[in-house]
């Protein structure tokens, strides 16, 4: 079997791959051209692939994407095509519930106050702050999926209460008070003093966080977003912390980005953003190219794909 890998792969990427599957043929190309001609035999491909690109693609029978999150990925053509495709789910199950516990400690002990006080050279002690005890609070985590269930592993070890909503996971995990399905969104809202946005941009879940939503959250909450930024109307979050409903909001993905340097979100002191880089590390290669080859392997031997996506739902 032919895998052709499109992009701008590592140079050390064929050969592991080899190693798990001796008698693929592996072509690897960046160039969109080439790419075209070397799909025309090809049963697995990795990469972005194009409507033209599946067109020529008579043999293809497997798509191993290099991204979890798949807003963007999808055209009516590949939705609609027998070809299975797999994504990257998973890969940053700990990063990234590392980043939203940096964001949880940061508004408990009072940080962006702090932060504030060290640009201007001023010695601020207890007086205002808003420091608070978390094993005192509750964490709301809205989708429960490999990186939500990383966040409530994270939390728990602090001693927060932990309620979650979820539309696939059925089972409560020891670490979380109880799960509860979408339509529970509000009752989550108006329980937990921390809400944590995990889940993927689906047709479902785009917009979902608008004005009714927001204040449906406890006066006083504070608001992160590590998902996906067009779930978050950032309009009505800028409502929300103008009229002091919310406490604070934290962000690594936005509706628009890069983020407009003329977006109010840069102007309040109680905001923490990151520029979409909450997966970031020194071990996103090995990440990648190990789902890759397990499912390389898997292929060739006729076991089971890991991380099969229902193209019609997106995720």
């Amino acid at each position: 079997m032919k895998l052709l890998l499109y992009g701008d792969i590592p140079a050390s990427w064929p050969e592991r791959l080899q190693q798990v599957a001796p008698e693929a043929d592996i072509a690897v190309t960046s160039d969109a051209d080439v790419a075209l001609h070397e799909i025309a035999d090809a049963e697995a491909f990795y990469g972005q692939i194009s409507p033209a690109m599946l067109q020529a693609a008579p043999k293809l029978r497997w798509i191993q994407t290099p991204m979890a999150g798949l807003e963007s990925y999808f055209f009516a053509e590949l939705i609609a095509h027998p070809v299975v495709v797999t994504n990257m789910r998973g890969i940053f199950y700990d990063t990234i519930p590392d980043h939203v516990l940096c964001f949880i400690l940061c508004f408990a002990r009072d940080m962006p106050r702090y932060w504030a006080a060290q640009r201007e050279r001023t010695w601020r002690h207890r007086a205002g702050t808003t420091a608070f005890q978390l094993a005192a609070r509750t964490l709301g985590i809205v989708g429960l999926g490999g990186i939500g269930y990383g966040v409530a592993k994270r939390a728990a070890g602090f001693g927060l209460r932990i309620i979650a909503v979820d539309a696939r996971r059925e089972e409560c995990p020891p670490e979380i008070e109880a799960i509860w399905t979408p339509d529970r969104l509000a009752d989550l809202l108006g329980q937990a003093d921390i809400v944590a946005v995990c889940v993927p941009e689906t047709p479902g879940t785009r917009g979902l966080f608008d004005a009714t939503r927001f204040a449906q959250m406890r006066a006083g909450a504070y608001f992160i977003n590590i998902g996906r930024g067009k779930v978050v109307q950032l309009d009505a979050l800028v409502a929300a912390l103008r009229s002091g409903h919310l406490a604070g909001a934290a962000l690594d993905v936005y509706e628009q980005e890069p983020l407009p340097a003329d977006h109010p979100l840069w102007g309040f002191d109680n905001v923490l953003m990151t520029p979409h880089v909450a997966g970031v590390d020194d071990n996103d290669e090995d990440r990648r190219i190990g789902v890759l080859a397990d499912n390389l392997r898997r292929y060739v031997t006729g076991a089971p794909l890991r991380n099969v996506v229902d193209k019609a739902a997106g995720f």
